[in-house]
């Protein structure tokens, strides 16, 4: 693919790897010997083939790794060894998979797994279980354990804490292929994010734009983690999975940028997609009596956060307007009667610009709230 003029390059999966790993170990434990290239058959029907970063055997065992190479995206699990070690179990007992050192357990209902299960997904699963009956045919019984070097240290720089996935990295892809900068891959992390919050039953759900905001907006509801949705610059992502699996009410906390770009009518927030409009802010600052000064002020200001500095200094509500405009753009997103939502505008340093009340999202408008502070 390309961004900005640059080619950028496509990776492997985490699964994939394992897939790699685990049919190279059972090759060997088969037939004693490791291969020099291992393919594997990805969702798509093509056939990557990886060298092996480790080989090992002993008594009953095989293992096998291999080094993820993400491509050109910043994943933070590139480079990770991920190994896989093969055990023959009774006959009949088929093919079973178990969380080895740097691999998570799923603690929370939720996710396509079950409770106690390890965190290797579904579709690397089946890309294993193909792996391995290409070497030793449909019969074949194992105990497959995954394992992925300073997995634990690496699940801290992911969500898997919040969602329920301990001691570990999950072993994911839905593809195969890492895509560089892929929004699917956020916008599916979002999605298990409400699944695991639904499951546990929870009534309110607050995504924010950043880090700050979600903060803010955890302190200001006093919500639990699980609750929190790191929706990142993918509003309409995250809004749209709701409208199908709903909860009783949303917020969606941003900062004065993004909230200004969501008032546009902008469902996906990121600089690329375009900036937040001065203009557009001058014009409700003029709606809001604000004098030509100040609207040339606001039109020629260096960012939105000084825009919001100039109004509040005149004395204009430009936190709340923003809100209730960003309101509209949400709620057309959801737009059920049985989702009540509510928009939080904070500064970068987590202080309250403005706010909607909570609102049915069918609504035309959304109940406004008085005056900040």
């Amino acid at each position: 693919m390309e961004t900005d003029g640059k080619n950028l390059r496509r990776g492997w999966t985490t699964g994939t790897c394992a897939a790699a790993a685990t049919k190279a170990a059972c090759q060997a434990l088969l037939t004693g010997s490791f291969p020099d290239l291992v393919d594997v058959e990805l969702p798509n029907g093509s056939r990557p083939a990886f060298v092996l970063a480790t080989e090992e055997k002993g008594d009953g065992f095989a293992r096998a790794g291999v080094v993820k190479d993400a491509g050109d995206d910043p994943d933070v699990t590139h480079g990770a060894l991920i190994e896989s070690t093969l055990r023959r179990t009774e006959t009949g007992s088929g093919i079973s998979f178990k969380a080895g050192k740097g691999v998570g357990i799923v603690t929370r209902p939720g996710l396509p797994l079950s409770v106690g299960e390890p965190a290797i997904n579904p579709v690397p699963r089946q890309m294993m279980l193909a792996a391995i009956h290409e070497v030793a045919g449909a019969e074949a019984d194992f105990e497959v354990e995954i394992s992925v070097r300073d997995g634990e240290t690496l699940a801290e720089k992911t969500l898997n804490g919040r969602l329920g996935i301990v001691g570990g990295l999950s072993i994911l892809g839905t593809t195969g292929i890492v895509i560089p900068f892929s929004c699917s891959a956020w916008i599916h992390s979002i999605w298990r994010g409400i699944d695991v919050a639904r499951a546990e039953g929870l009534a309110h759900l607050l995504g924010a734009t950043g880090n700050a905001s979600e903060k803010a907006g955890q302190a200001f509801y006093g919500l639990p983690e699980t609750a929190l949705i790191d929706m990142g610059d993918f509003i309409g992502g995250m809004l749209k999975y709701l409208k199908t699996h709903p909860v009783p009410r949303v917020t969606v906390a941003g900062g004065v940028a993004k909230m200004t770009k969501l008032a546009q009518g902008m469902l996906d927030v990121h600089s690329k997609r375009g900036l937040a409009d001065l203009e557009a802010l001058a014009k409700l600052t003029e709606e809001a009596g604000a004098t030509s000064e100040l609207l040339t002020a606001i039109r020629h200001a260096n960012m939105v956060a000084h825009a919001f500095q100039l109004a509040e200094a005149a004395g204009i509500d430009l936190g709340n307007i923003v809100a209730q405009k960003a309101w509209v753009t949400a709620a057309a997103a959801l737009g059920r009667d049985d989702i009540a939502l509510d928009i939080l505008v904070f500064d970068r340093d987590g202080n309250l610009k403005g706010r909607t009340a909570p609102t049915p999202s069918n609504r035309a408008v959304p109940i406004s709230e008085g005056p900040i502070g």
